[in-house]
């Protein structure tokens, strides 16, 4: 190795490790201010505390946006991963005109600003007479969640070999069957990744949950958007420190799930 090749690794390194610490450094300052025993946020903490994780139970209306955020995401994700398969396997597999305007029709919702896409479903569903805030959102988590399920699932079975599904069917299943029996599971990986992104966008969600929401159906971060502006303590920290442990918990079993898979098919 030569002396410029050892100064650009070093270059490269020291790169690589200012972007993560810039990405990661907001992390670290609101766990860490979730520990303080003061009322306003400083940093160091004066002193390291539980206070405001026990603080949580007093907060009115937290539990029931928990409650509803972890329903719309469960929920929206199981059907944007049927709608999801659907469609992917309508591009990959038909033969008709327009199969690209198809898929990029449906990751549209993602290239176009959240404050948008609300603003238009707010709109689409005056128009159609529905006013209810829970259907509302939930139609509105699957048009934002399906993306990430579809692409996944398209970009994977470009590899797939779909005669495997047309042998199941030889031996007797009907065609819905040899997809959950013979497509599903060859692609775990990828509904695994897909469905963990949807999830995860499902519960982050504010700019299309700002429009839909009412006084009595209140998501997660519309909720913590109420709380900054009535009571800005630290306890949004302890949420949001809440919110990242879920987050890396979800990415890791993730992980090891796909590890797994990876082991018993090899």
């Amino acid at each position: 190795m030569t002396g410029t090749d050892r100064l650009f690794l070093v270059l490269s390194w020291t790169i690589g490790l200012c972007c993560v610490v810039f990405l990661m450094l907001p992390i670290v300052i609101t766990v860490a201010a979730s520990f303080t025993s003061s009322s306003v946020y400083t940093l160091p903490p004066p002193e390291w505390s539980l206070r405001w994780y026990r603080s949580l139970q007093e907060r009115s209306g937290l539990w029931e946006a928990v409650s509803l955020s972890l329903n719309l995401a469960l929920v929206s994700t199981a059907i944007s991963l049927v709608l999801g398969t659907l469609a992917a396997v309508a591009v990959a597999r038909g033969q008709f005109r327009g199969r690209e305007a198809i898929a990029t029709f449906t990751v549209s919702p993602l290239m176009m600003p959240g404050l948008v896409v609300g603003v238009a479903l707010l709109q689409f569903f005056r128009e159609i007479g529905l006013r209810d805030a829970y259907w509302s959102l939930l139609l509105g988590h699957i048009v934002i969640t399906l993306p990430f399920v579809m692409r996944t699932l398209l970009a994977s079975m470009s590899a797939f070999d779909f005669s495997l599904v047309d042998a199941a069917r030889t031996l007797g299943l009907s065609y819905p069957k040899a997809i959950l029996k013979v497509l599903v599971p060859n692609l775990a990986p990828a509904y695994l990744t897909g469905g963990l992104f949807a999830f995860l966008a499902s519960m982050d969600n504010y700019p299309i949950s700002i429009f839909l929401t009412d006084a009595r159906n209140k998501t997660l971060p519309i909720k913590m958007l109420q709380y900054l502006e009535e009571q800005p303590d630290p306890s949004l920290a302890a949420i949001s420190s809440g919110l990242i442990l879920m987050a890396v918990i979800a990415l890791v079993i993730g992980a090891r799930t796909v590890g797994l898979n990876r082991m018993i098919q090899g």
